[in-house]
């Protein structure tokens, strides 16, 4: 994966974010006086929204979202979201609840579909649509290849 660090001077303030690719930071500095240091406030919280569709085109994603995500809340008040082929945070950790039922997912429900979540979703792959993936939590080609197999499997 690729990262870009994004870096902005205002004054004597440093807001500094760390993006990867398909992601973007922001972080908010409020009434800042550009140049002359002084600073009534400023925001150090910095959000990330991430979208990792492994693969999935937007189409191929919201049958994902419809047909299994929705189960889980992706529409209601836990995970909402819209179903919009985007996997970001909150489709993913409708995504994680479902791994942690019945694949072998142990982490949190975070939204990071990280290590361990490819790992569940190895799993889910080579049960549903039997793709003898190496369970290594890597989403290489091979896996990228079975989750679009899995949509169009989810799309009968």
């Amino acid at each position: 994966m690729t990262s870009t660090i994004i870096r902005r001077t205002l004054g004597s303030v440093v807001a500094v974010g760390l993006a990867a690719t398909g992601t973007f930071a922001t972080a908010g500095i409020a009434n800042a006086e550009v140049g002359t240091g002084n600073v009534a406030a400023a925001s150090s919280s910095v959000s990330a929204q991430a979208t990792q569709n492994f693969g999935l085109t937007a189409t191929e994603a919201k049958i994902v979202q419809g047909k299994l995500l929705k189960k889980f809340g992706y529409t209601g008040k836990q995970y909402p979201g819209k179903i919009d082929g985007k996997l970001g945070p909150n489709s993913w950790k409708a995504f994680q609840e479902y791994l942690k039922k019945g694949y072998g997912y142990t982490g949190k429900i975070d939204g990071d579909p990280g290590k361990n979540t490819i790992k569940a979703l190895q799993r889910l792959l080579n049960k549903r649509v039997h793709s003898k993936l190496t369970v290594d939590g890597k989403a290489g080609p091979k896996t990228q290849a079975a989750f679009k197999k899995y949509a169009k499997w989810l799309a009968r």
